[in-house]
């Protein structure tokens, strides 16, 4: 990990959360490399243990946010509830959720209940 290219947007962030290094690595890698996100940055987020990544889809002026987890983690609503809080409580947050496999998925999570567009 340490000599791709992507570690040092994530040192800090790494070091200072190794139990989520793995699923930081591989959402932001895909965001960035793969999706060709712009304006990516990594926001700590102190009271989950781990960072988020927050930028762009190509093409868009809409700021998202991405908040890593393990496929195996437990996922609380305080969990979300400090994610949001953050985050700025956004609107909504996705959830990238990563498996030993490279698998990535992502989940939108929004405030309250919600109507899904038509």
């Amino acid at each position: 990990m340490e000599t791709h290219p992507s570690y040092t947007a994530l040192n800090s962030l790494v070091s200072k959360y190794p139990g989520a290094a793995g699923c930081l690595f591989q959402t932001y890698n895909d965001i960035f490399y793969a999706q060709n996100w712009q304006d990516v940055t990594v926001v700590e987020l102190e009271d989950c243990k781990r960072g988020a990544v927050r930028g762009r889809r190509p093409n868009t002026t809409q700021t998202l946010n991405v908040v890593p987890c393990g496929i195996h983690e437990l996922v609380s609503f305080e969990w979300l509830r400090h994610a949001f809080e953050a985050l700025d409580n956004p609107e909504d947050i996705h959830l990238a959720i990563t498996s030993d496999d490279a698998s990535l998925v992502y989940y939108k999570i929004s405030r309250g209940i919600v109507k899904p567009p038509v």
